[in-house]
Order: C-alpha cells, then structure tokens, then sequence
C-alpha cells in the first residue's frame, strides 16, 4: 500500500512539474470577459482548474473525477483569491486527490470543523452557561459575573476553542484581577471559569477542567470585607452634624439620615418602597425578595423583615412624601425613568465623598458603625442587634425561631440609638447608655 501510495505520489508530482499553465493576470483582468451573448464563459488554466465567468463576477473552479463520478470544486473569486493562490489551492486539492480523498468532502468537513470551533469557543459555551445557569441569581450578581467576563476573559480566551485552553492561559488573567481589584474578584473570576468548564464537560465539549490545578496558586486578599466605618463618639457627631448641613439633593441627605437610623444594607435602603412603610404602625417591613438571601429563599419569598421605627426615622418619611410619595420607590431615580426605578446604590457612599469622608465612611459602614457602638453599650441583647441587621443565623431552627422575636426590644433600642445620635450630633456629653440592671 504504501508503495503504491508513493508512486502515486511521485506521478502527480512529475505531472504537476511538466503542467501547462494559460493563464496570465493581464489576462484576467482585461480579457477575461463572458461571451459576447453575456453568456458564462470558461478559461482554463490546466489540470481542470479554470476560471468561470459571469455578468455578476470571476470564480475559480477545478472539475475532478473521483470514483468515476465528475465533481466540481468551488476555489473562490477573483480577485479576492489571485491566480497564484487559486493554482496552490488547486495543488492542494490534486494532492488530496491523489491520496483517493474527495477534495469536496474534505472542504465540507473543514468547513463543519470550522463552525464547531467558533460554536465551542470559550465565550460562547460561557454565554450558554451563563443563560442557562444564572437565570436565577439576583441581577446585581448576574452583571458582575457577565462584566468581568467580558472586560477580563473574553478579550483573551474568547475565540479559543474551550477543549484546548490550559491551565497556563487563565493564571495571567487571574493575575492581571487580582493586582487591578483590591477584594475577592479573581477567585469570583476562577470560579465561574471553572463553572465554564464543568459546563462543557457535562456536555462533552470539554474533557479537562484547568482551573482544579490553579486553586491553589491565588489566595484571598482577605477573608472579611471590612467596609470603612466611623466609630469613635466625637467623630459620629461631626458626621451627624455633616449630614445636617449637606448641601446636595433633599432626597440623598434623607437617604443618608436613614442610614444611620435603620442598619439596612444600602441596596435594601434605596430600594425602599412606599407601600413598605406603615407609618401609623411605625413600621418598615420588606419582603425577603428584597433582602440578601439565597435564591431559593428570595424565590419563595415567605419571610419579611421588619423594622421598627424611631420618631426621627418616621418625621424623616414624612417630609419625604410629598417629594416621592406619588412614585413607588422612596428615593427615586433622577429624570423621567425616575418612576420605575430607584436611585443608585452608590449614591450614599459618593455623597460621603463629597462630604470628605472618603476613606472613612461608606453607605455600608452605618451598619459597622451601629453594630460596633451598640453592642459595646452592653445594654443590648446581642442577637436583638443581629436581628436588626437581618444577619442569617448560621442555625437554621434558631434562625427561624428568632425570625419575629425581639420586636419590643428592637424597637426601644433604635429609638434609643436615634435620641443618642442626636445627642452627639449636638455636641452633648458623650455617655454611653447605662447597662441593664
């Protein structure tokens, strides 16, 4: 066999050597025309190759037998592929040819083989997962993960086909995250490239999940997140007094009083509805869909938090509705999509910003702040300071069983924590509350 495969070899090679070519550009170009009826008109150059004309344009083509069945290969056009490039294309077909392989079929599969590359690359089996996968986590946590995919991942592995990618080509870019984003983003990153991977494994589109090797190379830049928080007395006060004075819109300086009132999450404040409020009740209650919690629970949405309000929180509310009380959320977003939507999230932490407590304080902070100041006073029972924080008790009956406890309690500890902040805001003795005989 393999000498029979080597004469045939060495006849289409001495045939190709003493091939008479008839095509020249020049030829092309100018005289390469259809028939004077506008008929197509045929141009050989040898071998079968030839050039095909039209009204519409130049092709290049090669009939071939194979199994006794004449075919004909489309080469391209002119001039896109050039006479030189149309004659090695046309070798490369003989040669194929020759070794009893349809050039046809061969060009179908390069082309199916082509597709599936494009069909598995890292970006798109990435897509499918993040369709098919994400679908049910909150949208803030669906836009992190799609962004830095798109902004860290794609531009790099994007077009690879996902099958080849090694351990070697994701540690840069892990690298590149890590040194560019002061928390946790690059081991987010390697997970969901790892979620990637065990996607197009269960799909057998990959046999090989890279990222298992690299776990161990990345550390976290920290275990805890530690959000910059004011908690000395006098400086609370000068930050209270800030907030009186600050000078931007109404909606925000409310924003920030009820931050430092009520010990939400920033995203849970701002989010605020007005059917949520009860003024006459004094109460806040929103529905765990709003809350941070796991999906399954958000999706079930059969708890509530409520929080008790102080005196200060509600004249706040009052002087607010007139403003937003005839738009679904409390503090909406500027402009006319002001009513379907709520302000940013960001809004309170820049607004400390400008108020030059960069460094010092976020929107977030007010919870550490209330946290730490509070459960220092020792009055307060520490799981009461927990559940205002809507803290997940890490025993799941506990946490149900405390899910509607210590309303009472709360409720006297926040007006207290409000008539303190006051307090301190003017300037009064810095007396932390007596402890509970």
């Amino acid at each position: 066999m393999f000498v029979l495969l080597f004469v045939v070899r060495h006849i289409q090679d001495a045939d190709t050597n003493i091939m008479k070519r008839e095509l020249t550009d020049s030829f092309i170009k100018k005289a390469a025309t259809p028939k004077p009826d506008n008929s197509p008109a045929n141009y050989s150059d040898g071998g079968g190759l030839y050039l095909h004309v039209n009204r519409v344009g130049k092709y290049w083509r090669y009939n071939f037998r194979f199994q006794g069945v004449m075919k004909t290969l489309s080469i391209g056009r002119y001039p896109e592929i050039t006479l030189k490039l149309a004659r090695e294309r046309h070798e490369e077909a003989r040669a194929l040819l020759a070794r009893g392989i349809d050039p046809c079929a061969f060009k179908k599969q390069a082309k199916k083989s082509q597709a599936d590359q494009v069909a598995n690359s890292f970006e798109n089996v990435a897509r499918e997962w993040f369709i098919k996968h994400l679908s049910t986590k909150s949208e803030s946590h669906r836009k992190r993960t799609i962004s830095y995919l798109k902004r860290d991942v794609f531009p790099y592995l994007g077009k690879r086909p996902i099958h080849e990618i090694r351990p070697m080509e994701i540690t840069p870019i892990i690298e590149r995250i890590q040194r560019r984003v002061e928390h946790d983003a690059h081991m987010r990153v390697l997970q969901s490239i790892g979620q990637v991977f065990r996607y197009a494994i269960a799909n057998e589109l990959a046999e090989h999940e890279p990222t298992a090797s690299l776990k161990g190379l990345f550390s976290r830049n920290g275990e805890l997140v530690h959000f910059p928080a004011i908690t000395e007395p006098h400086e609370v006060g000068r930050l209270m007094r800030a907030i009186d004075h600050y000078s931007g819109s109404f909606v925000t300086q409310c924003a920030l009083k009820l931050s430092a009132l009520v010990m939400l999450r920033p995203s849970e404040l701002i989010g605020g509805l007005w059917s949520e409020i009860d003024l006459a009740s004094g109460l806040w209650t929103i529905e765990v869909r709003r809350m941070k919690a796991d999906t399954k629970i958000k999706q079930a949405n059969q708890h509530k938090h409520v929080i008790p309000l102080p005196r200060q929180a509600i004249d706040i509310f009052e002087e607010l509705k007139p403003l937003t009380g005839h738009q679904p959320h409390i503090f909406p977003a500027a402009g006319r999509m002001g009513n379907h939507r709520s302000m940013s999230k960001e809004t309170v932490s820049k607004a400390l910003h400008r108020m030059g407590f960069k460094g010092q304080m976020t929107a977030h902070g007010f919870r550490s702040m209330a946290s730490t100041m509070l459960n220092e006073m020792s009055r307060w029972n520490p799981d009461a300071i927990e559940r205002q924080l809507a803290h997940k008790e890490k025993n799941r009956v506990r946490d149900a069983y405390n899910r509607a406890q210590y309303l009472d309690e709360r409720r006297e500890m926040l007006q207290a924590w409000a008539d303190y902040l006051d307090a301190l805001k003017t300037g009064g003795q810095v007396i932390p509350f007596k402890a509970k005989a």
